[in-house]
Parts: structure tokens; sequence; C-alpha cells
């Protein structure tokens, strides 16, 4: 495994992530406890030590699932991130709520479920501008911090991206940008990275294999498969496709597995601390975990 800084906040965390989206069951199957450790597990045994969660994912379910493990395990091996601003309701339902009050008490939900007395990283989950421009909601986060509940704060950017945020993620004390960004989408290049270069930011790439499309498995004939993922719009999937097949054919180095050099691919700016792909099993883990001997520095 190897190692980078996370911005600013002088974190040392794996350049493989664990993204938990997954735990919460919209991933098309559900989790319990012995299938999380045994993913969790693996991760560790690969040198992995970060996870990154969320407040919605499965009403708490991910985070329930990972504070479980770590009451379990050796806590001060791992750096936890998760997020705020939304409850989950049902399955792809969720309201949100970033006022300063309401996320004072996500706050402390995330600390039971986790059971952890600090979170390492704490980021606003992809809320609109407007929201995130709220003074208050910054003031108490940093008298959190203050206090010891919260080390570092992070800003998980809207799919579509924020400029904005980026832009204004060191004025309210944010150390780390969280983007998705893999070899099909590369439109952080120009609104987040310039900002996260001049503000010493780190940045977590997200859906690195780009749902799957990137991970290899996929062909215009058994894509989507049946989960959140057949909600995606078909025609964009069939163009993003046929651009897997160019890629494959052009780019990626005989021998080499699609969904290891993906990873890598993202990785290959010193930018990007880490990349936090999801993982439906302990062999999924490893699989990505290998993609760091694809990295050079």
């Amino acid at each position: 495994m190897r190692y980078r800084i996370l911005g600013r906040t002088g974190l040392r965390v794996s350049v493989i992530g664990v993204g938990t989206w997954q735990f919460g069951g919209e991933w098309g199957r559900d989790y319990d406890q012995s299938q999380a450790d045994a993913i969790l597990d693996a991760a560790a045994e690969a040198g992995i030590n970060l996870v990154d969660t969320a407040e919605c994912y499965g009403d708490r379910l991910s985070e329930k699932l990972i504070g479980d493990y770590l009451s379990r395990r050796d806590r001060s091996r791992w750096v936890v991130a998760t997020k705020f601003g939304h409850h989950f309701h049902s399955f792809m339902k969720r309201t949100e709520d970033f006022s300063p009050a309401d996320v004072q008490r996500q706050l402390e939900g995330s600390l039971r479920a986790l059971r952890v007395d600090r979170i390492d990283l704490y980021q606003f989950h992809s809320g609109p501008d407007a929201a995130f421009l709220n003074d208050d909601l910054w003031e108490m986060l940093r008298r959190q911090q203050a206090a010891g509940r919260i080390a570092h704060l992070g800003i998980s950017i809207l799919g579509k991206g924020s400029e904005l945020q980026a832009r204004e993620a060191s004025r309210v004390g944010a150390a780390a940008l969280q983007v998705i960004y893999n070899r099909l989408d590369r439109r952080p290049e120009q609104t987040v990275f310039p900002w996260a270069e001049t503000d010493q930011l780190g940045i977590l790439a997200r859906v690195p294999l780009a749902s799957g499309l990137l991970s290899g498995k996929y062909t215009a004939a058994n894509f989507p498969p049946n989960d959140v993922r057949s909600t995606f719009d078909r025609e964009k999937l069939k163009a993003d496709l046929a651009a897997v097949e160019q890629i494959k054919k052009n780019e990626v180095p005989p021998g080499v597995p699609l969904s290891q050099w993906a990873l890598a691919w993202c990785l290959r700016n010193p930018l990007v601390s880490a990349v936090i792909p999801g993982c439906k099993d302990p062999a999924q883990v490893r699989s990505n975990a290998a993609a760091a001997d694809l990295v050079s520095a």
C-alpha cells in the first residue's frame, strides 16, 4: 500500500480507501455485521486505513456497521470520514437539513453510531451553495472542532460540481474536497483541482470506477445491474460504454485489469490523496488495494 498526506490536514491516508455506501443497502444487497467485518478486515490486511461513510447511508446503517467493527478493533489505525446534511427515509429517498442546530444533532448521531469520540474528517454532504454559504453553520462546526469532536472539516461536492464550494473551502475552514472523478468524468480538473492546489486542499476521488463502467465487468448487454444504477440515463450509458471500449484498446496496458488501471489513473495526479471505491466483498477489496502497485508515488 502507498500513502499520501490529505492536503493540509496532516492525515496520512492510504491511496486506496473503502467507500461504504453499499453498507446502507442501496447497492443491490443487504450487509450484516459479519460481512462488513470481513470487508474491513480485508482492507486492514491490505494496508488500507481510510473508510468513508455518511449519515444517510441506510439511516446510519453504514455508520453503525463501521462503529461496531471499530469497537472491536484498533480504532487508532483508521482514518474515519463521514458526512452531514441529509436524513434517510427509504430506498433512495432523503431530505436535507444543513441548519446548524440539526447538523449538530447529526454530528451527535454519527459519533454514537460510529462509537468514536472524534470524527477525523466531517464533510458537508453534496449540499447546495445557499446552504454552504451559511457562516453560522461553519462557526458551529469550528466550535465542535475546538471541543475535540471533529478533527478536520471537508466538503463532498455535488456530482455536477460547485466551483464556488471549492473556491470558498479554505475560507470556511475545510481542508479536503471529495469529488466525483474518474477517467470518464474529468470535470474537477477544471473546477476543483486549481483551488485545491492553491489552498493545499486534499482531494478524495469518489466513484473512481464510474459506477462500475470502468470495472471491466459490464457491456451494453449486461448493464445496468438490478440496483440504483438501473435509473441511469440509457443513452449516456451507451456512450460511456463505447468510451470504455476505446480506453481499454488505447490506454490500458496489456495484462493490467481495467479496474486497477482506472483507480491508478485517478492517482496519477498528486493532488488526489486517495480514491474511495465501493466494494461488495473482500475479494473486491483486495483487487482495489492491488491498484496501489500501479502508483509511482
